[in-house]
Protein backbone atom coordinates (compact mmCIF):
# COMPACT_ATOMS: atom_id res chain seq x y z
CA UNK A 1 0.00 0.00 0.00
CA UNK A 2 0.98 3.89 -0.57
CA UNK A 3 -0.44 7.16 0.89
CA UNK A 4 -1.52 9.19 -1.48
CA UNK A 5 -3.01 12.33 -1.85
CA UNK A 6 -4.72 14.97 -3.94
CA UNK A 7 -1.96 17.39 -4.79
CA UNK A 8 -4.02 20.54 -4.78
CA UNK A 9 -4.40 20.27 -0.84
CA UNK A 10 -1.93 21.93 0.83
CA UNK A 11 -0.13 20.12 3.22
CA UNK A 12 0.79 22.69 6.65
CA UNK A 13 3.75 23.44 7.46
CA UNK A 14 3.09 22.94 11.16
CA UNK A 15 0.71 21.46 13.42
CA UNK A 16 -0.29 23.64 16.15
CA UNK A 17 0.35 22.39 19.57
CA UNK A 18 -2.31 24.46 21.12
CA UNK A 19 -5.13 24.96 19.37
CA UNK A 20 -8.60 26.64 20.32
CA UNK A 21 -10.71 24.18 18.22
CA UNK A 22 -9.41 20.51 16.81
CA UNK A 23 -8.09 19.95 13.83
CA UNK A 24 -9.78 18.87 10.95
CA UNK A 25 -8.91 14.80 10.69
CA UNK A 26 -8.15 15.44 6.96
CA UNK A 27 -5.82 17.94 7.58
CA UNK A 28 -3.85 15.98 10.12
CA UNK A 29 -4.14 12.90 8.30
CA UNK A 30 -2.26 14.90 4.62
CA UNK A 31 0.21 15.80 7.47
CA UNK A 32 1.17 12.39 8.14
CA UNK A 33 3.17 13.27 4.35
CA UNK A 34 4.93 16.69 5.35
CA UNK A 35 8.67 16.73 4.62
CA UNK A 36 8.87 17.99 8.35
CA UNK A 37 9.24 15.03 11.11
CA UNK A 38 7.97 17.06 13.84
CA UNK A 39 5.13 17.90 11.81
CA UNK A 40 4.87 14.38 11.42
CA UNK A 41 5.27 13.25 14.93
CA UNK A 42 2.55 16.09 16.10
CA UNK A 43 -0.18 14.66 13.16
CA UNK A 44 0.36 10.96 14.67
CA UNK A 45 -0.32 12.40 18.60
CA UNK A 46 -3.31 14.40 17.06
CA UNK A 47 -4.84 11.35 15.22
CA UNK A 48 -4.13 9.02 18.10
CA UNK A 49 -5.70 11.80 20.54
CA UNK A 50 -8.66 11.52 18.52
CA UNK A 51 -9.05 7.94 17.74
CA UNK A 52 -11.17 8.23 14.90
CA UNK A 53 -11.44 4.65 13.17
CA UNK A 54 -11.73 6.41 9.83
CA UNK A 55 -8.46 7.10 10.27
CA UNK A 56 -7.20 3.38 10.42
CA UNK A 57 -6.24 3.01 7.06
CA UNK A 58 -3.62 6.08 6.63
CA UNK A 59 -2.28 5.25 9.85
CA UNK A 60 -1.31 1.60 8.64
CA UNK A 61 -0.28 3.25 4.76
CA UNK A 62 1.83 5.75 6.60
CA UNK A 63 3.31 2.73 8.72
CA UNK A 64 5.04 1.48 5.72
CA UNK A 65 6.72 3.78 4.68
CA UNK A 66 7.70 6.55 7.69
CA UNK A 67 11.70 6.78 7.82
CA UNK A 68 11.44 8.31 11.58
CA UNK A 69 11.54 5.71 14.49
CA UNK A 70 9.79 7.63 17.05
CA UNK A 71 7.03 8.74 14.43
CA UNK A 72 6.34 4.76 13.55
CA UNK A 73 5.88 4.96 17.12
CA UNK A 74 3.30 7.62 17.35
CA UNK A 75 2.05 5.55 14.57
CA UNK A 76 1.60 2.17 16.11
CA UNK A 77 0.33 3.64 19.76
CA UNK A 78 -2.50 5.42 17.11
CA UNK A 79 -3.54 2.47 15.94
CA UNK A 80 -3.50 0.77 19.40
CA UNK A 81 -6.38 3.18 20.00
CA UNK A 82 -8.62 2.02 17.23
CA UNK A 83 -10.72 -0.85 17.72
CA UNK A 84 -9.24 -4.32 16.86
CA UNK A 85 -11.76 -5.06 14.89
CA UNK A 86 -10.97 -2.55 12.45
CA UNK A 87 -7.27 -2.08 13.01
CA UNK A 88 -6.15 -6.24 13.02
CA UNK A 89 -7.90 -6.84 9.68
CA UNK A 90 -5.59 -4.26 7.64
CA UNK A 91 -2.19 -5.27 9.85
CA UNK A 92 -2.48 -8.90 8.79
CA UNK A 93 -3.14 -7.69 5.15
CA UNK A 94 0.05 -5.94 5.41
CA UNK A 95 1.80 -8.61 5.96
CA UNK A 96 1.43 -9.84 2.13
CA UNK A 97 2.89 -6.92 1.47
CA UNK A 98 5.95 -6.16 -0.98
CA UNK A 99 7.68 -3.35 1.49
CA UNK A 100 10.02 -5.05 4.13
CA UNK A 101 9.11 -2.41 6.14
CA UNK A 102 5.54 -2.83 5.74
CA UNK A 103 5.63 -6.11 7.12
CA UNK A 104 7.82 -5.47 10.11
CA UNK A 105 5.79 -3.07 11.54
CA UNK A 106 2.67 -4.54 10.60
CA UNK A 107 3.64 -6.87 13.11
CA UNK A 108 4.79 -4.91 15.28
CA UNK A 109 1.82 -2.83 16.03
CA UNK A 110 0.28 -6.74 16.45
CA UNK A 111 1.63 -7.21 19.43
CA UNK A 112 1.20 -3.86 20.68
CA UNK A 113 -2.76 -4.34 20.15
CA UNK A 114 -2.59 -7.88 21.53
CA UNK A 115 -5.47 -9.29 19.58
CA UNK A 116 -4.49 -13.09 19.79
CA UNK A 117 -6.78 -13.54 16.60
CA UNK A 118 -3.85 -12.22 14.93
CA UNK A 119 -1.86 -15.42 15.85
CA UNK A 120 -2.44 -17.55 12.75
CA UNK A 121 -1.13 -14.83 10.43
CA UNK A 122 1.98 -13.90 12.91
CA UNK A 123 2.82 -18.12 13.09
CA UNK A 124 3.21 -17.65 8.97
CA UNK A 125 6.05 -15.49 9.50
CA UNK A 126 8.10 -16.62 12.37
CA UNK A 127 10.74 -18.54 9.39
CA UNK A 128 10.74 -15.56 6.85
CA UNK A 129 14.12 -15.16 5.23
CA UNK A 130 14.31 -10.91 5.72
CA UNK A 131 15.59 -11.14 9.73
CA UNK A 132 13.63 -7.94 10.37
CA UNK A 133 10.20 -9.11 9.48
CA UNK A 134 11.47 -12.72 11.65
CA UNK A 135 12.69 -10.98 14.88
CA UNK A 136 9.37 -8.73 14.45
CA UNK A 137 7.41 -12.25 13.73
CA UNK A 138 9.33 -13.52 16.95
CA UNK A 139 8.27 -11.10 19.75
CA UNK A 140 4.88 -10.76 18.71
CA UNK A 141 4.19 -14.84 18.97
CA UNK A 142 5.65 -14.96 22.15
CA UNK A 143 2.72 -12.10 22.87
CA UNK A 144 -0.14 -13.49 20.91
CA UNK A 145 0.60 -17.42 21.57
CA UNK A 146 -2.47 -19.02 22.10
CA UNK A 147 -3.01 -20.70 25.64
CA UNK A 148 -1.12 -24.17 25.13
CA UNK A 149 0.77 -24.00 22.17
CA UNK A 150 3.94 -22.64 23.80
CA UNK A 151 5.74 -25.87 23.45
CA UNK A 152 5.03 -25.92 19.96
CA UNK A 153 6.06 -22.30 19.22
CA UNK A 154 9.16 -22.71 21.04
CA UNK A 155 10.00 -25.90 18.64
CA UNK A 156 9.18 -23.62 16.06
CA UNK A 157 11.37 -20.96 17.05
CA UNK A 158 14.25 -23.35 18.13
CA UNK A 159 14.43 -24.38 14.28
CA UNK A 160 15.88 -20.84 13.85
CA UNK A 161 18.63 -21.00 16.40
CA UNK A 162 21.93 -20.26 15.07
CA UNK A 163 21.11 -18.22 12.21
CA UNK A 164 21.93 -14.00 11.55
CA UNK A 165 24.12 -12.02 13.38
CA UNK A 166 24.19 -10.95 17.08
CA UNK A 167 20.99 -9.10 17.22
CA UNK A 168 19.13 -11.25 15.01
CA UNK A 169 20.36 -14.09 17.35
CA UNK A 170 19.34 -11.99 20.78
CA UNK A 171 15.86 -11.08 19.21
CA UNK A 172 15.54 -15.14 19.56
CA UNK A 173 16.94 -15.83 22.37
CA UNK A 174 14.88 -12.99 24.34
CA UNK A 175 11.79 -14.84 22.78
CA UNK A 176 12.82 -18.13 23.63
CA UNK A 177 13.80 -16.95 27.01
CA UNK A 178 9.86 -14.99 27.28
CA UNK A 179 8.41 -18.66 26.71
CA UNK A 180 10.01 -20.01 29.73
CA UNK A 181 9.57 -23.37 31.25
CA UNK A 182 7.86 -24.32 27.72
CA UNK A 183 11.49 -23.87 25.63
CA UNK A 184 13.22 -25.99 27.85
CA UNK A 185 12.46 -29.55 25.53
CA UNK A 186 12.99 -27.46 22.43
CA UNK A 187 16.37 -25.82 23.95
CA UNK A 188 17.83 -29.49 25.27
CA UNK A 189 17.00 -30.71 22.26
CA UNK A 190 18.93 -28.58 20.04
CA UNK A 191 21.57 -28.39 22.90
CA UNK A 192 22.41 -32.02 20.95
CA UNK A 193 22.46 -30.73 17.54
CA UNK A 194 25.16 -31.51 15.04
CA UNK A 195 25.99 -28.08 14.07
CA UNK A 196 28.44 -26.04 17.16
CA UNK A 197 26.95 -22.98 16.01
CA UNK A 198 23.42 -24.20 17.04
CA UNK A 199 24.50 -25.90 19.86
CA UNK A 200 26.11 -22.08 21.42
CA UNK A 201 22.86 -20.54 20.36
CA UNK A 202 20.37 -22.97 22.67
CA UNK A 203 22.97 -22.92 25.87
CA UNK A 204 23.20 -19.42 25.95
CA UNK A 205 19.78 -19.15 25.04
CA UNK A 206 18.95 -21.47 28.25
CA UNK A 207 21.84 -19.43 30.66
CA UNK A 208 19.59 -16.22 29.42
CA UNK A 209 16.21 -18.33 30.31
CA UNK A 210 17.39 -18.87 33.43
CA UNK A 211 19.31 -16.18 34.27
CA UNK A 212 17.74 -12.98 32.29
CA UNK A 213 20.50 -10.61 33.72
CA UNK A 214 23.39 -12.37 32.77
CA UNK A 215 25.66 -11.13 29.30
CA UNK A 216 24.25 -12.64 26.23
CA UNK A 217 27.97 -11.90 24.77
CA UNK A 218 29.63 -13.62 27.44
CA UNK A 219 27.37 -16.36 27.34
CA UNK A 220 27.71 -16.88 23.57
CA UNK A 221 31.24 -16.96 24.15
CA UNK A 222 31.49 -19.45 26.49
CA UNK A 223 28.61 -21.84 24.99
CA UNK A 224 30.90 -21.57 21.50
CA UNK A 225 33.99 -22.64 23.34
CA UNK A 226 31.92 -25.88 24.89
CA UNK A 227 30.04 -26.97 22.21
CA UNK A 228 33.75 -26.77 19.35
CA UNK A 229 35.25 -28.80 22.17
CA UNK A 230 32.17 -31.26 23.05
CA UNK A 231 30.80 -32.28 19.16
CA UNK A 232 28.38 -34.52 21.41
CA UNK A 233 26.89 -31.55 23.42
CA UNK A 234 27.02 -33.82 26.73
CA UNK A 235 28.72 -31.82 28.74
CA UNK A 236 27.01 -28.64 30.94
CA UNK A 237 27.74 -24.99 30.37
CA UNK A 238 28.38 -23.60 33.81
Amino acid sequence: MSTHHDPSVRVPTRVPTRVSAPVPIGVLTVALTAADTPVRLRAALELGTAADPHTARALVERCAVEPDFYVRDMLTWALCRLPARITVPLLLAELGAEGTQARSQALHTLSKIGDRSAWPGVARMLHDPHDEIARSAWRAAVVLVPDGQEPRLAAELAGELGRGDREVRLSLSRALAALDEAAVPALEAAAAHPDPQVRAHAAATERIRVDPDSSFDLAVETAHRIAVTDPDGSREVT
